[in-house]
């Protein structure tokens, strides 16, 4: 049963999810979040809801609350473009969550099961990978599975026991707390990126999969996919401890794979002269060998 249910935790045995309720899902979510101060409204007197109310949110976006109330509710199912800007701006929504927004609010038509997706890396992205013997670098699926690793981001990730999705190696892996020196920030980051895919394509049976998994097995995770947060990676600062060289500050960059655009390069750096470059360093000497790639096809069914 838990594998049905991408777009909410609401309930748990519930048949597959129309689109409708991904918009209120994440428009409730997001109006839990937001402070009646943060926009201006009067605060006083006792709130008997987190965040704002329904009237509230239908009041700064120029809507009736009855129609506020049928959006997220799933009533109302073809909410024009005025309509959606309105609610954005209203929940103060960012870029990358106005995107999302506009892609739970206008779904493309429901398909029928497709053939699970294959993904592979390119032979020439194999080698590309090898040839960077003093940085990790690691390609991600569209689910963050890692499918290829080269030899220093193999080493980096050494403590892990099963170190091929990031979002399992953060929730369901003890070393994840020991490895990220800032644990909270890595599971909400993961748990957004996570939520961006399933925005895009939420029929994929992969994000399902790993949806439902991770539902069962961790109250952590199904506490951050409540939130809604949506967040794509493309740069950030990385905090970790390393068993055998230490503490890291590595800073990474994402990549779009062109030849295959539901992949992405990622790859880390240590700032030059620092301490953590001389950790990266040690832990390249401690792990030479021509130890190539990681190449992990994976199926999404």
């Amino acid at each position: 049963m838990w594998t049905r249910d991408i777009w909410t935790l609401d309930t748990w045995a519930q048949t597959r999810t129309p689109p409708p309720r991904a918009l209120g899902g994440f428009l409730r979510a997001r109006r839990a979040q937001l402070r009646p101060e943060a926009t201006g409204l009067p605060t006083s007197g006792r709130r008997r809801v987190p965040g704002l109310r329904r009237e509230e949110v239908a009041t700064l976006a120029g809507v009736s609350t009855d129609y506020y109330m049928r959006l997220e509710q799933g009533r109302e199912r073809h909410p024009s473009q005025q309509v959606l800007e309105a609610v954005a701006r209203a929940l103060r929504l960012d870029d990358e969550a106005v995107a999302h927004l506009y892609r739970v609010a206008t779904p493309t038509a429901r398909r029928t099961r497709r053939a699970p997706r294959v993904e592979r890396v390119a032979p020439h992205l194999r080698r590309l990978l090898d040839t960077w013997s003093d940085t990790p670098a690691f390609v991600l699926g569209h689910a963050l599975d890692v499918l290829a690793r080269n030899r220093l981001a193999g080493a980096l990730y050494a403590g892990f026991t099963h170190p091929d999705n990031l979002l399992r190696m953060t929730f369901l892996d003890p070393a994840a707390h020991h490895f990220h020196r800032d644990w909270d920030r890595a599971a909400e980051s993961t748990v957004a990126t996570l939520r961006r895919a399933a925005g895009i394509d939420p029929e994929d049976p992969r994000l399902r999969e790993l949806v439902g998994e991770l539902s069962m097995k961790s109250a952590d995770f199904r506490v951050l996919w409540a939130r809604h947060d949506v967040r794509g990676k493309t740069r950030e600062a990385k905090l970790f401890h390393h068993a055998e060289v230490g503490d890291l500050e590595l800073h990474y960059e994402a990549f779009t794979v062109n030849s295959a655009p539901t992949q992405q390069l990622i790859v880390y750096q240590a700032e030059p002269g620092s301490t953590s470059a001389d950790a990266l360093a040690l832990l390249g000497s401690l792990s030479a060998g021509p130890v190539p790639a990681r190449d992990t096809t994976r199926g999404t069914d």
